[in-house]
């Protein structure tokens, strides 16, 4: 029997806010000591009252704009309960019935082409503290109790380990290009769980969903995924039954592992957090919110297409984040004859120094600017492509402009045919075997000719020129 996987996908990602959920403890919890950043409200002391985070709303309001959600005039707050120690209430304040954002969608390609996955909700609520387990006792750090989380919950149109992972890097493209978060799951900014179920294909009955945790890398949601959808398949063609149960992701192993049965929204018994108001917010502002949306990456890869004749994997590559989309356009805007080269650069040589170095375009010593000044040099015959990745190589090392490096080194480029004409004729003296061979019709010879006058010339000959030369002498009229 052939089966279809269904997979909805919840993703959690912390706001990039200076204070927390409800309270104006500091939001930044990574590699902070533990237990600083606290206060009565996110530790819930007695009489401690929430206050809502006004810049969280924004940023979760624009991210569902950004996702084509329709942003709720009308949105509550509940309780739900649930008891953990890094969760010092005994609840999360967090939404259920009523939240910010509602339906939208996101687009994804794939090998069978674009796909639309529908999200359902976006909300608001509060994140957890962390515990730390040693030997016998546990240890709970309440610097992440309290920080803004923005759930961002998918629809079940996904149908594969590949779809949930293209879909995981559009959100966190989308949020990053929005500074609502940095969505770097290393460092827990962004988590999610992956809600997994399989039927007999064509049947319109769900399967018995069993929902994934641990999911913090993008390696872990295909991996996790895809084991999660055999175990299923092997489970219901040995004559098993799969229950409903929250599973956990062992990476080491590369298994998932039962953690506890699911729980259901009745489990929680969420009711409205009483000691917050509903949140109600104007047309008007939500049409502000709409009005601050930065040019998103999909609008972005479109435009770079059009208006510097780009191909699609260049525009992906070049729009994957908006540093690099905004270092890119700073070095076209200044060599606007040569966007297809100044691409070819960045998405080449300044990308493969930057994997290598393992740091980012606002940390080089190259400016766009000065990038555009070598790109120049390149079109206009000063340089050749081998003297001008050495000059990117002095400026990535020392900064600088290409022209400085240039005279500095005596890195010029020969085009003249009078200063080349010498050497040449010595290359040609020096080689009459590959000479004739060439005047008798063997073509070869011609490339190892220009490679010895390249090599006599110390790389500076403009190649063109050389083979003109060449072919002027080896066939005179």
């Amino acid at each position: 029997m052939r089966y279809e996987t269904v997979i909805g996908m919840e993703v959690h990602a912390e706001l990039s806010t200076r204070a927390k959920m409800f309270c104006a403890c500091p939001a930044d919890h990574f590699q902070v000591v533990p237990n600083q950043h606290i206060c009565p409200v996110c530790t819930a002391q007695p009489g401690a009252l929430p206050v809502i985070n006004g810049r969280a709303v924004e940023l979760a309001a624009r991210t569902g704009l950004a996702l084509h959600c329709q942003v709720q005039p009308h949105s509550v707050f509940a309780r739900k309960n649930y008891v953990y120690p890094d969760l010092p209430k005994g609840y999360q304040i967090s939404q259920y019935e009523l939240p910010l954002c509602t339906n939208g969608w996101v687009e994804v390609t794939t090998e069978a082409g674009p796909k639309r996955i529908g999200v359902t909700r976006v909300h608001l609520e509060e994140d957890t503290g962390k515990l730390a387990h040693h030997g016998r006792a546990s240890w709970v750090d309440y610097n992440r109790a309290g920080v803004p989380l923005m759930e961002i919950v998918s629809d079940s149109s996904i149908r594969s380990a590949e779809e949930a992972y293209l879909y995981l890097l559009q959100i966190r493209q989308i949020v990053r290009y929005l500074g609502a978060s940095t969505g770097d799951m290393e460092k827990g900014a962004m988590r999610c769980e992956a809600n997994i179920s399989v039927r007999p294909e064509g049947s319109e009955q769900y399967g018995t969903k069993v929902e994934v945790k641990n999911l913090n890398s993008f390696r872990s949601v295909r991996s996790a995924i895809a084991y999660e959808v055999e175990r299923q398949i092997r489970t219901l063609a040995e004559g098993g039954v799969v229950r409903q149960v929250t599973m956990g992701w062992d990476e080491t192993a590369g298994v998932t592992r039962e953690q506890r049965s699911k729980e259901s929204s009745e489990d929680y018994r969420y009711f409205p957090e009483p000691d917050l108001l509903p949140l109600r917010l104007e047309a008007g502002w939500v049409d502000q919110q709409q009005q601050a949306l930065p040019e998103l990456p999909d609008a972005k890869a479109v435009r770079f297409g059009h208006q510097y004749g780009l191909g699609p994997q260049d525009t992906a590559l070049l729009t994957e984040d908006a540093a690099t989309a905004a270092w890119f356009e700073r070095a076209a805007a200044a060599q606007p004859t040569e966007p297809k080269l100044v691409a070819n650069w960045v998405t080449g040589e300044v990308f493969r120094r930057l994997k290598d170095a393992g740091g980012a375009l606002a940390d080089i010593r190259v400016s766009p600017e000065s990038l555009a000044e070598l790109v120049a040099m390149v079109a206009a015959g000063t340089l050749n492509q081998n003297a001008a990745k050495e000059v990117l190589g002095v400026l990535w090392a020392e900064g600088g402009r290409p022209a400085d490096v240039v005279q500095a080194r005596g890195l010029g480029q020969i085009s003249d045919a009078a200063a080349l004409e010498q050497v040449v004729a010595e290359i040609l003296a020096g080689n009459a075997d590959a000479v004739a061979k060439i005047r008798s019709g063997n073509e070869k010879p011609m490339q190892f000719l220009l490679g010895q006058v390249m090599r006599a010339s110390r790389g500076k000959a403009n190649p063109q020129t050389v083979a003109e030369l060449l072919r002027r002498h080896i066939h005179p009229a």
